[in-house]
């Protein structure tokens, strides 16, 4: 298993994590080729999707060279346990968990606890972890994150929910580390239709954004 700081660094480097949610097992693995064709090194297994954690060593088994998984959802210490025996290299939660942060610096897992407000960011970072999820970030907008990073730039902040083709540029160039991908990318209809080769199209579509958002912000 890599350390946390790989699980950190690709993440950082690629920018992209995407959101597997509410599918089937059998579909998994399909899922899994196409997010990976289309340049997604980062997936995400919530845990609200039934054998979630079956489907997080499945993908270990079969993407470990390809990719790291991670456990989303993870709302107690029992589910984040639960996750690392089952392969997940990173847990995320919408909220701020300090029991799924315990588990995660027990066992050397990335964490990564959502917040919303800049208290609970604070929160979350003087807990010692490595990144926080920005949850929902499509509500709150590329502006909101941007005025966050003013005070708190050492706050490494993933974008999540609601982030789009259309706004992944813009939470890239405000100064989001990374962005989490759900049915912008992982449409369940397009998974029912076995449309897997438009799935790698949109991972593909999204990695150009998320890297013409950073060499803007760059500039």
């Amino acid at each position: 298993m890599v350390n946390k700081q790989e699980v950190l660094e690709i993440i950082r480097k690629t920018r992209v994590i995407a959101i597997v949610r509410g599918t089937i097992l059998n579909d998994l693995e399909a899922i899994g080729e196409a997010l990976t064709a289309g340049g997604v090194r980062a997936i995400e297994v919530s845990l609200t999707t039934p054998k979630a954690l079956t489907m997080i060593e499945q993908l270990v088994d079969r993407h470990q060279a390809d990719v790291v998984v991670g456990a989303g959802t993870v709302l107690d210490g029992e589910t984040a346990r639960a996750a690392v025996l089952a392969g997940a290299s990173f847990l995320l939660a919408p909220s701020l968990s300090p029991k799924m942060v315990e588990v995660c610096h027990r066992y050397g897992i990335l964490a990564i606890p959502g917040a919303m407000t800049p208290t609970e960011v604070v929160a979350a970072w003087e807990m010692g972890v490595h990144a926080v999820k920005l949850f929902p970030a499509g509500q709150l907008g590329p502006a909101y994150l941007k005025d966050l990073k003013g005070p708190l730039p050492q706050v490494n902040l993933i974008a999540v929910g609601g982030v789009s083709l259309e706004n992944a540029q813009d939470f890239i160039r405000s100064g989001a580390m990374a962005l989490g991908i759900g049915s912008e990318l992982v449409d369940q209809r397009l998974v029912v239709q076995g449309r897997f080769e438009t799935i790698r199209e949109r991972a593909s579509a999204f990695v150009a954004a998320v890297k013409a958002g950073r060499e803007a912000s760059q500039r």
